[in-house]
């Protein structure tokens, strides 16, 4: 990339393609629609699953749309920005990956049925910017109060772990771990989300899933008959690192 006169110079392969205006607009659509077309298949009650074979070998079976677009190779620059939407909601919600991107490729199906009746692309923008604070409006009058129950809780926590490889764990119980997780760092301006720490271990499986309500120390005993847990312990805080010295034996005989 070279600069002339303040503007950006780009030497492209001599078997690039250049495309502007409708050719550009039609390939854009094409290849957001394709990829949210290719989650669209997993989403809902019929949702399929898909398996997804790498490069080398490995197989990964799921119906999430996060991890089906992050497992896919995409190196168009508008379908790339159809996995930035559902990157962006699986970071800020943690759920609704595959509805984000099918509304995304719905949005853009219906974009191009605007521009083909000649509407100027700058009147869709505006008309869609509109209906977002519309839909904003209807969410919020449809949003549950702030006191609602552990059920209803339950409920949303076990839909969110559909096609998320739960393993052998009953998603219902997972679920009232869940909830009873986020009732003990609620507070009344919400979830701190930093103050539960996911810890995974190597065990029995998923299935030996619990809430621990206190401090996990992800050390060895030194000694097998010390004890695993501890109440009312008396907690020493050091700042500086603690570690247990080899003992010296120089025995002579």
């Amino acid at each position: 990339m070279g600069q002339r006169r303040g503007q950006p110079l780009f030497i492209l392969d001599e078997d690039a393609e250049r495309t502007q205006g409708k050719d550009a607009q039609s390939s854009n659509i094409t290849a957001g629609k394709a990829v949210s077309e290719s989650v669209r298949t997993t989403l809902g009650p019929r949702g399929m699953d898909k398996m997804l074979v790498s490069d080398s070998g490995d197989v990964v079976i799921t119906n999430d749309g996060a991890t089906i677009l992050q497992e896919m190779d995409i190196e168009h620059p508008a379908a790339q920005m159809i996995v930035e939407v559902a990157e962006t909601q699986e970071e800020e919600v943690g759920d609704g990956t595959t509805t984000a991107s099918v509304l995304a490729g719905r949005l853009l199906a219906q974009a191009e049925d605007l521009l083909d009746d000649d509407v100027h692309p700058t009147t869709i923008v505006e008309g869609y910017q509109q209906a977002a604070e519309f839909a904003l409006e209807a969410i919020e009058e449809q949003a549950l109060a702030d006191d609602v129950d552990d059920e209803e809780l339950a409920a949303v926590a076990e839909s969110s772990m559909t096609g998320k490889g739960t393993g052998d764990i009953d998603a219902a119980a997972l679920a009232e771990t869940i909830v009873e997780a986020i009732r003990q760092v609620q507070a009344d301006a919400g979830v701190d989300r930093d103050a539960i720490t996911i810890r995974t271990q190597t065990g029995p499986g998923a299935s030996a899933t619990e809430l621990v309500q206190g401090v996990i120390s992800e050390e060895e005993p030194l000694h097998e008959e010390m004890p695993r847990d501890l109440t009312d312990a008396t907690i020493a805080v050091l700042d500086l690192d603690l570690e247990v010295r080899e003992a010296e034996i120089d025995a002579e005989y």
